[in-house]
């Protein structure tokens, strides 16, 4: 994925604005592969603040799009909204855009919008127990389908 992560770097800093369809369930149910759309700008080292949904570029040139967990000495650590546990440390240069909104079922969802603020730090804050409610969810639709 070199040139198109390198295309895509490049579009961000010439201050273009990406649609992409983030693939894999990291950050379900934020993102559903298949139905939605992320919408992405560029942003410069330093600015992405917690709660922040970035796009960044792995040493092994994988783009990744996950929450900014939290901030050390030693660099950032992110976490996807369906992840336990957090990836770091990133350097600040690692991260080349930020989620600005999503286009779920055609409707444009800015990160603006104050539902959209309020359930992303809930859930962010929610992380040391992420995975029994994950578990207990799982639970109960389970056994919602056996009735």
């Amino acid at each position: 994925m070199g040139n198109s992560t390198n295309s895509i770097e490049a579009l961000l800093e010439e201050g273009k604005v990406l649609r992409i369809k983030p693939e894999g369930y990291s950050m379900y149910p934020m993102f559903v592969p298949g139905r939605d759309e992320a919408v992405i700008k560029g942003i410069k080292a330093g600015s992405a603040r917690r709660g922040d949904v970035v796009l960044y570029r792995r040493k092994n040139g994988i783009l990744v799009l996950h929450r900014l967990h939290h901030r050390e000495k030693d660099g950032l650590y992110m976490l996807g909204d369906n992840q336990v546990k957090t990836e770091g440390p990133l350097k600040e240069g690692q991260v080349i855009g930020v989620l600005t909104g999503f286009i779920r079922n055609g409707k444009y969802i800015s990160t603006n919008n104050i539902l959209y603020k309020i359930l992303s730090g809930i859930w962010l804050f929610m992380c040391p127990v992420r995975r029994p409610f994950q578990l207990a969810a799982a639970w109960i639709k389970k056994k919602r389908r056996n009735i």
